[in-house]
């Protein structure tokens, strides 16, 4: 890019003689007959340098420097005055005015060429430091939204993953799988899981044995919950909820649950050793039913849950109330998805609360004998 250099002085063969000159060393050249003409100029021809006159009639060189520099724009711009006086008695008058360099008249060529070559070096490096500025704060402001985005993503992650995979609940903010907390309806296998004995032993225990309990319980049953990709619905005390088939659907939802059913038996078996040790008589009872549900998020803005509503979350509910210690619990159609992969046995019908007929219900022992 061509340097600009504006020649300010009221002699026309003054500005004739520099603008030949420079103009013949490749520069571009904008001329001013007075200092307000230089001023005016400024803004519409961006010089790079002003050759500035001293001794002008009206406006002196001093002045126009002056007026340069009390404008933020132009505080950087190299100005060097031309004077026919005494440098040594105008050198302190010109730095205060704020010039940068001094010439004497007659011009030396050489030196004016010089010096004019030696300011633009530097208002070139001037101009990089500032275009280098201006893109950092360019990238600074996107990396700050970059980062204002990314943590506003993770805490949607987060709280999607108090009720999914985290596998699933990073597909879901990156697009990957529909909004889950827009209300629908699909077909899902739901299991119910809560502890015998709990409130008893909560009537005599301390409420930090209590804590201490519930901690492992609910630490032991979360992994099961995450490495079999079940959602969590909710946990109420020793109660929890978890369902399989939503938000992402899965070939075997069914399967699936009772695969973590007989897991979480056997975890909470050795968690009940323990506890047994200490005096606390604990086993859980499971249900497990299939059918179709309305699902999406449920409360309040600032507090939504992640829900199931229908027939289908009051039988397993159920079924999980009328299961002993140690035993699982499955409706008649669980019993027909799982087929001959696992032990079932009959368990009679039941006569279950909020339900107008007797429900059959199967034991879910383990899985086929291979």
């Amino acid at each position: 890019m061509t340097a600009k250099v504006q020649v300010v002085d009221d002699g026309p063969k003054n500005v004739k003689l520099l603008a030949d000159l420079l103009s013949a060393k490749g520069y571009a050249v904008a001329t001013a007959a007075s200092g307000p003409e230089a001023l005016a100029q400024l803004a519409a021809e961006k010089p790079d340098l002003v050759l500035l006159d001293v001794m002008m009639p009206g406006m002196s060189g001093y002045e126009v420097c002056q007026a340069i520099r009390a404008d933020p724009a132009h505080a950087m711009l190299p100005v060097v005055l031309v004077t026919a006086l005494d440098p040594t008695q105008e050198r302190a008058r010109g730095l205060e005015a704020g010039a940068d360099d001094f010439l004497t008249k007659p011009v030396n060529q050489a030196e004016l060429l010089a010096r004019v070559k030696s300011l633009l070096r530097v208002k070139m490096l001037y101009d990089e430091v500032q275009r280098q500025k201006a893109e950092l704060e360019q990238w600074n402001r996107g990396l700050e939204k970059r980062v204002a985005d990314g943590v506003q993503q993770l805490e949607r992650v987060g709280r999607l993953k108090r009720f999914f995979s985290p596998a699933l609940a990073e597909a879901i903010t990156s697009g990957g799988a529909d909004d889950p907390l827009k209300t629908h309806r699909r077909e899902i296998t739901v299991v119910f899981l809560d502890l015998r004995g709990f409130t008893a032993f909560t009537e005599t225990a301390e409420p930090e044995e209590v804590m201490g309990v519930l901690r492992e319980y609910h630490a032991a049953m979360g992994r099961l919950i995450l490495e079999h990709e079940g959602t969590l619905e909710r946990f109420t005390g020793d109660g929890i909820m978890v369902f399989f088939n939503d938000p992402a659907p899965v070939p075997d939802p069914a399967a699936r649950a009772a695969r973590m059913a007989l897991a979480m038996q056997r975890e909470v078996a050795a968690l009940a050793a323990g506890w047994a040790k200490r005096g606390y008589q604990l086993a859980m009872g499971v249900g497990i039913a299939q059918g179709y549900a309305t699902i999406g998020g449920i409360g309040f803005e600032g507090r939504i849950d992640y829900g199931a509503i229908g027939t289908v979350t009051n039988l397993a509910a159920r079924l999980c109330g009328e299961a002993e210690g140690d035993e699982i619990l499955v409706s008649q159609r669980v019993r027909g998805e799982l087929d001959d992969a696992f032990q079932l046995e009959e368990a009679g019908q039941l006569t279950l609360k909020g339900f107008g007929r007797p429900i059959p219900a199967f034991r879910l022992r383990g899985p086929a004998a291979s």
